[in-house]
């Protein structure tokens, strides 16, 4: 019976992903946001189970891909459809169909074609976990940002939208071509070749996971102090400490 848990909770991943698609299609990006949360944190769980149980298997590893493709790759892709959308109509209700009397439209298809762009986080990270399955190198690290990381960046912008009350925020947010630069920078680094470090703890010694540490705090005081807006500082932050600890690592091998 045990060897089931880990399944049992993927399969709950898969449901909070289904239910965010709905939320997100329906522009409900606050609730769509909050299951892929959800989701995402039962994808951390039925790892552990599966570790703590000892039944890792490869049913487990193909199911968890597969609830990664809904909660972290169609449901921020249609994230960036709807927000791609209010880039271009100026506002929160989207209405695609004004849209497209102000952008060139497909023949037949009264819908502008710029929000079909945010599909591309969709492609890429189905790609990347098609990669990862077949990929035996990424077991203490990863190569290419993960796509739960990629889904809390991309439904963060929506909670900024609500909750920051920032109006520069908003119009960098709102802004078609930032919108489009994220996208492609998002299908970029998913699979991308950086190595970046996993949260995963071998021993609790500091020596041996103080970048993980580091992270930890860091990722604390940013959410304590600026709430939402702390996730995408956090991604970057969480890039960018990776590339100066291969580059460390690189110089002290070097040597």
């Amino acid at each position: 019976m045990k060897r089931h848990i880990p399944n049992l909770i993927t399969l709950l991943n898969v449901f909070c992903g289904c239910v965010a698609t709905v939320f997100a299609v329906l522009n409900q990006l606050e609730l769509a946001a909050f299951f892929v949360f959800l989701g995402i944190l039962f994808d951390f769980f039925d790892g552990l189970a599966a570790r703590v149980l000892d039944v890792r298997s490869e049913l487990g590893l193909q199911l968890d891909s597969l609830a990664d493709v809904i909660t972290s790759g169609l449901v921020p892709g249609i994230v960036m459809f709807q927000l791609l959308g209010m880039s271009l109509s100026g506002g929160w209700n989207v209405d695609l169909s004004t849209q497209a009397q102000d952008a060139t439209f497909w023949v037949g298809l009264k819908v502008a074609p710029l929000p079909f762009l945010g599909f591309l986080i969709t492609l890429a990270s189905a790609y990347r976990l098609a990669k990862f399955n077949l990929d035996e190198n990424q077991v203490s690290s990863f190569i290419g940002l993960p796509t739960p990381a990629n889904a809390l960046l991309i439904v963060s912008l929506p909670l900024i939208l609500l909750y920051q009350n920032n109006d520069l925020l908003s119009d960098i947010i709102l802004n078609q071509w930032f919108l489009i630069g994220l996208t492609l920078l998002s299908a970029f680094l998913l699979n991308s070749r950086i190595k970046l470090f996993a949260l995963k703890f071998k021993n609790w010694g500091f020596q041996d996971n103080a970048l993980r540490y580091v992270f930890i705090v860091v990722s604390l005081v940013l959410l304590i102090t600026l709430k939402f807006l702390a996730v995408p500082l956090i991604i970057a932050f969480y890039v960018l400490s990776s590339l100066i600890s291969n580059l460390s690592t690189r110089t002290t091998k070097a040597v």
